[in-house]
Parts: C-alpha cells; structure tokens; sequence
C-alpha cells in the first residue's frame, strides 16, 4: 500500500465500530432478531471493504495501464447486504415480519461504508437519523387515525398459569379489534409465577393506545407495549 499508512485508516474502522455498535446496542436492548453482534459486525465488514477499494490496489495502479473504481465495491456492498436482508424477513400468516431489522441492517452497512470511505460527517449524521427515525418520528406515526384495515399491535407480559390470555383476547373483542395473529413467548421457568410474553396483531378503528391502556389494568398483566406490527414482531 505505498504512500498510505494503515495507521491512519484505523480510526474510520473505529467510527465504523462505534456507529454501527450503538445502532445495535439500540436494537439488542429492544430485543429484536438483529442486535449488537450483528449490526457490529456488518457496519465493520463494510468499512473494510471499503478502505480496501480506496487503498489496497496502489500496487497495481503503478502500472500506467491499470484504472480503479473504488465505487464498484461500494456497489456489491449495496447487492451483498440483501441476502442478510432477506434472511430477516419472513412471512407468517400473510403477513411480513422482518421489514425494520432489515432496513436497519442495511443502513448500518451503509454507514458503515462511509466511515471507511472517509466521510465521517455523513456517517455521524445518518447514525443521528436513524435514532431520530426509531424514537421521534414512530412514536408520532403511532398517533395519526387509524385505519380499519391497517394492523397494529400489542405485546403483553403477564404472569403464567391465571388464564389471563383470555382475559386479554376478551379485552381485545370487547374494545372492536380483531386479533389476526397471536404469538406467545415462555420463558425457561415453567409453572407458576412465571411469565409468558404474547404478541397480538389487532385491526379496529379505535385507538390502540386505549386497548392497551385497558389490556394493563388486567390484574396479573405485568407489561404492555403497543406499536407497529414490524415493530413488536419484529
């Protein structure tokens, strides 16, 4: 690599490290299928490949004959990353899981390859973005009308062995949703005093801040999460 010092490259794939891994600690602390590790390691790798199509052909381009595009690179990140992508998102009862964590996973390649591409600034900012986009602009969509036909979800933690699921499915019809998909996470404990995670993709008119304002009141009910349908099966 003549006339580069590898030293000087270090600190991109650090910003590259440090961005991507916030991202991921983000995602890993909401318990999500793509977390710290994964985020990591794509933001890095596509740091990597990027600072190798600037600075690693010098030896090539001695030759008066050679040309580089370091932007070909840049494009089969863009191509590669779809297949991790794809591999996050599933569809279960016609409906599509995995949209969030794989957008998420193909920023965070971008993002990286900015830091290595030596362009700290649009790195920094995107990563201000994101968060702004996950904590600030979901939050605002949550309280736009709801249509009839567009899903939305809750996420309810209750303790185990009370019959309290349905309690909530009763709640659920009672307040005029639908429930379309249910899906329930057990802990390793079993048997009393445990608790048990539930998943509902609920249609209806009315908001569903109030079904799960109501779904809390349950007693045994521990926790409740309402969002996007990506957002909690995600």
């Amino acid at each position: 690599m003549a006339n580069v010092n590898e030293w000087d490259l270090i600190w991109r794939l650090g910003l590259a490290l440090l961005l991507s891994a916030t991202i991921g600690l983000d995602r890993e602390l909401r318990q999500k299928s793509a977390g710290l590790r994964t985020y990591t390691l794509v933001g890095l790798g596509s740091a990597l490949f990027m600072l190798i199509s600037k600075y690693g052909f010098f030896d090539v381009l001695d030759n008066q004959n050679a040309v580089l595009d370091p932007s070909r690179v840049a494009a089969q990140i863009v191509s590669g990353i779809g297949f991790i992508g794809a591999g996050l998102i599933f569809v279960r009862q016609d409906a599509v899981r995995g949209l969030t964590t794989a957008a998420g996973v193909w920023l965070v390649a971008a993002i990286g390859a900015a830091a290595g591409a030596s362009l700290p600034v649009l790195a920094i900012a995107t990563t201000v973005a994101y968060f702004v986009t996950v904590h600030i602009l979901a939050p605002l969509s949550q309280r736009l009308p709801a249509s009839p036909y567009a899903p939305s979800a809750v996420r309810v933690v209750y303790e185990d062995g009370r019959g309290i699921l349905r309690k909530v499915l009763e709640t659920c019809t009672s307040r005029g949703f639908k429930v379309a998909d249910v899906d329930v996470e057990r802990g390793d404990a079993h048997g009393a005093g445990s608790e048990v995670a539930v998943s509902l993709e609920v249609h209806g008119r009315a908001p569903v801040a109030a079904l799960a304002a109501d779904l809390n009141e349950i007693d045994g009910v521990h926790a409740v999460h309402a969002g996007d349908v990506n957002e909690i099966f995600d």
